[in-house]
């Protein structure tokens, strides 16, 4: 009996879904009496058990089980780089680019750059999944989603290259007849801790470097409210709950006619956003149409600069001095 790719991928699978053999059958759309069969023969066929089991239930990866899975994964990978590279060459601009992001992304960065995307690409299927930074990263890493795109929490994956796209800051929202609203100088740190506020979840958005500010001021910011959503956030400051902090881009002028928009970023470090894939992932030419186009200064020479560069360190060294946009 010869290894079966099909056969790896039933054992990365089953160790995906928590040794569930029934719903790693069912995200395989195979049965799971089949995916049994095949790990056993797998096992047959190394002369070891990949998993312990407790009657017909696996318990847990062996040994020998962890290390027969990182090369399995090895393998899957590099099998898809084959399959990329494949269609690159029968069908360049047809093929599927899958993008994990937060709501701030895909709700006020995304749309204006899909668009035109699709444009050029109109026979790439596009797949974009919302969730928290941690969640994103993790749906990148390993392999769910081609590309993240987030503000924080990637750097955690050591398997991830991280690219930098662009630099954002933090705007104060408030109703038109809030005392604030007709401030005419610059508001301070102590101006902002003396309001209920209304802001992003911890962990989102750059939340991390807000909070920096106030405790390096000895201050205790009074958060009342939190969402993932800026347009839950500016509803909430609406019925008056507090002061909103949001995104600099998540305010709108057409749209946000009854709030009033204030300068705050001398107050708080900007925030950049970064894209990140996989080490190792071979990217189509549609791919890096898309890097750019959400990057302009990220063309295809200094993707793949960044890709041979090694290591995170290298590879922000190789963006220092370079100027990212600013929204």
């Amino acid at each position: 009996m010869v290894m079966k790719l099909q056969q790896l991928r039933y054992i990365v699978e089953v160790s995906r879904q928590n040794l569930n053999v029934s719903s790693a059958a069912q995200s395989l759309f195979t049965s799971q009496p089949g995916v049994s069969k095949q790990i056993r023969l797998l096992e047959d066929e190394l002369g070891v058990e990949i998993f312990t089991r407790s009657g017909k239930h696996f318990t847990q990866v062996t040994p020998a089980g962890k290390e027969v899975l990182a090369l399995a994964k090895e393998m899957l990978r590099q099998a898809e780089n084959i399959r990329q590279v494949g269609e690159e060459y029968s069908n360049p601009r047809k093929g599927r680019l899958a993008i994990s992001t937060t709501h701030t992304q895909a709700r006020y960065r995304l749309p204006s750059v899909i668009a035109s995307f699709r444009h050029h690409f109109p026979d790439v299927s596009l797949h974009l999944q919302q969730g928290t930074p941690q969640q994103i990263a993790a749906m990148a890493s390993d392999g769910t989603t081609d590309f993240a795109i987030a503000t924080e929490g990637m750097e955690h994956f050591s398997n991830l290259l991280l690219l930098p796209c662009y630099q954002w800051n933090r705007t104060v929202v408030v109703p038109k007849d809030h005392p604030l609203a007709c401030r005419t100088d610059r508001l301070t740190i102590e101006d902002i801790a003396s309001w209920p506020i209304v802001t992003y979840v911890f962990g989102f958005t750059g939340r991390s470097v807000l909070d920096d500010a106030f405790r390096k001021q000895g201050l205790t910011p009074n958060v009342v409210f939190t969402a993932t959503d800026a347009d839950v956030i500016k509803t909430y400051v609406r019925l008056g709950m507090g002061i909103g902090i949001i995104a600099h881009m998540a305010y709108e002028p057409e749209q946000d006619t009854d709030l009033v928009a204030l300068d705050v970023s001398h107050l708080f470090p900007p925030s950049t956003t970064r894209m990140a894939f996989r080490r190792g992932m071979w990217l189509r030419g549609f791919m890096y149409a898309f890097i750019e186009e959400f990057s302009p200064h990220l063309t295809r020479r200094r993707v793949e600069e960044a890709i041979a560069a090694g290591d995170q360190d290298a590879v922000d060294a190789l963006f220092r001095d370079i100027p990212l946009p600013v929204f």
